[in-house]
């Protein structure tokens, strides 16, 4: 899986979790999730709301994925299958 894809459920399982933590869990720098978060609110997967000094995070579920293998598939049915096999919850 990619690193996107990685991100993506790091804040399924936890909306409010800090890029420090999601960097450590993913394991790449923190400045590399800024990027990727970033990148997946410019394509329309994330949306962000401040809660205090965090920032609380949506997945916008029903959102397709970009690639034509993959086009027929919501990020959202991704995410319910590693959910799914990981035990994680939303």
């Amino acid at each position: 899986m990619t690193n996107h894809t990685h991100v993506m459920f790091c804040l399924s399982r936890d909306p409010g979790m800090r890029m420090k933590d999601i960097a450590g869990e993913v394991g790449i720098t923190e400045r590399a999730v800024q990027h990727i978060v970033a990148d997946l609110r410019a394509a329309g997967y994330l949306i962000g709301e401040r809660e205090g000094r965090r920032v609380r995070y949506t997945i916008l579920r029903d959102q397709r994925l970009r690639h034509p293998l993959e086009s027929g598939c919501c990020i959202g049915d991704v995410l319910e299958v590693l959910e799914r096999l990981t035990g994680a919850s939303r």
